[in-house]
């Protein structure tokens, strides 16, 4: 299978899209992870208001349906083109699936216009805001918790 170009694997994420927004899943966030082959091994589309389920963004549904259709938890070698620049935390399942490449539509500032709350996060992420809502609390306890799965797991193993 030849790969296809940039535009090809957005306009099928649109579609994804399209199709959650017609169907009533939740706002117009869809993706696609493609393989280091060119195949599209996962897709998704936003579906935070069928599954009433605030993590079920677009990225992280196409995440979610690569690692099922690929059998495992690490999609190094592969890329995803979403329709909206990823929130934090579809950077972060992103990030901890070893995508390697990101490719997107809109921006956050588009997003923001049409009532989504995206650059929010984006704001309240950053180290100086953080203080205000995160708090450390029974460290030595959670330690001896890291400690115990070094000693079982042998380290992470991802």
């Amino acid at each position: 299978m030849s790969a296809l170009s940039h535009e090809e694997y957005m306009k099928i994420a649109i579609e994804e899209a399209r199709k959650g927004i017609h169907e009533g899943h939740g706002g117009p966030f869809g993706a696609v992870v493609v393989d280091k082959d060119g195949k599209v091994v996962g897709r998704g589309h936003n579906q935070v208001l069928k599954n009433q389920d605030p993590t079920c963004h677009g990225e992280v549904m196409a995440i979610r349906d690569a690692c099922k259709n690929l059998g495992t938890f690490d999609l190094s070698g592969c890329r995803i083109y979403t329709t909206g620049d990823p929130c934090p935390m579809c950077m972060g399942a992103i990030l901890w699936a070893n995508i390697e490449e990101i490719f997107y539509g809109c921006t956050v500032e588009d997003t923001n216009l049409i009532g989504f709350r995206d650059g929010k996060f984006y704001e309240l992420s950053k180290p100086e805001n953080r203080v205000k809502f995160v708090h450390e609390v029974s460290r030595k306890q959670c330690l001896e918790l890291y400690r115990e799965y070094l000693k079982l797991s042998g380290g992470a193993n991802y």
